[in-house]
């Protein structure tokens, strides 16, 4: 598997067991795997695949058959079972580790690893990523040379610049032509009411949202002994501050900031899984996958 350092090809193939699900009707094949809003399919043609059994055989194209001796199917639109978005935020404050594996590592092989799934199980991934601003953009395909689109994408970032989440989902809100699965990993750096914002404008658009919080254990705990000299990664800002005196008022700031994002959330029909970079990644894509699948 070519960038096998963003998969692992034993933990893909137990968590192959499996299948990533769509909460809501997405505008795809009623034989599908996800459940669609639409009857019948559209009039707009999206490209070809080959025929695997159980197939539609009145979607054959007979005139390709004919030229090449193999049978294809006429895709539509409507057709596509799932269009699945892997958002992933490279600013400079996803290259922060407290020892282990960086937030934009993470995110990457979270990313690459679902991207690969739903490309195995017959959908369409996309990839959007972002700092200050969007710089990557591939549109969603369902074949597997596709998938060497996204891990190229995924595998070329660099953690660099300050964090423009809000106004990337805005754009990816008015991008997207169709309903999709949002998989938005990011630290979520960025003021809490600008990001509802967002996330309630990919919402109204019919979209199935999950948002993949990524923290550093420290960042948690905020268990520094001696003096400290912290540094904003994005701003290049630094302080000196006494950790034993910081700790208390930190963890109440972090404490209320955490709750208002997972309660807005929720009001805004939005998956929130918070992720430590020190947890098996294994596992997290797991627990994910079970409880999508717990829930349609």
């Amino acid at each position: 598997m070519k960038h096998s350092g963003l998969v692992d090809p034993k933990a893909v193939a137990r968590l192959m067991r499996a299948q990533v699900h769509a909460r809501l009707p997405m505008s795809g094949n009623m034989s599908g795997h996800h459940k669609s809003p639409h009857k019948g399919s559209s009039v707009e043609f999206a490209e070809y695949r080959k025929y695997v059994p159980g197939d539609d055989t009145r979607m054959l194209d007979w005139k390709v058959y004919g030229r090449t001796d193999r049978f294809y199917l006429k895709e539509f639109e409507a057709d596509t079972n799932l269009r699945g978005w892997l958002v992933v935020d490279s600013s400079a404050s996803m290259g922060y580790t407290g020892g282990g594996m960086s937030k934009l590592d993470y995110a990457r092989r979270m990313a690459a690893t679902l991207g690969y799934m739903l490309i195995q199980q017959g959908d369409a991934v996309g990839l959007t990523c972002f700092a200050e601003e969007t710089f990557l953009d591939i549109p969603a395909r369902r074949n597997a040379a596709h998938l060497s689109n996204i891990f190229d994408g995924l595998i070329r970032l660099k953690p660099k610049g300050e964090t423009a989440l809000a106004s990337a989902l805005h754009g990816l809100a008015e991008r997207l032509p169709q309903r999709s699965l949002v998989l938005i990993f990011s630290d979520f750096f960025t003021p809490v009411e600008e990001l509802l914002r967002a996330l309630q404008h990919l919402r109204f658009r019919k979209h199935d949202l999950a948002v993949f919080h990524l923290l550093d254990r420290t960042e948690l705990d905020f268990d520094f002994k001696q003096p400290t000299r912290f540094v904003d990664l994005e701003l290049g800002t630094a302080l000196l501050a006494e950790p034993e005196l910081a700790r208390a008022s930190y963890l109440e700031e972090l404490h209320a900031y955490l709750a208002a994002l997972k309660t807005g959330c929720r009001e805004f029909k939005t998956e929130y899984r918070r992720i430590v970079t020190d947890e098996n990644y294994e596992e997290a894509v797991s627990q994910f996958l079970v409880e999508r699948g717990r829930k349609t």
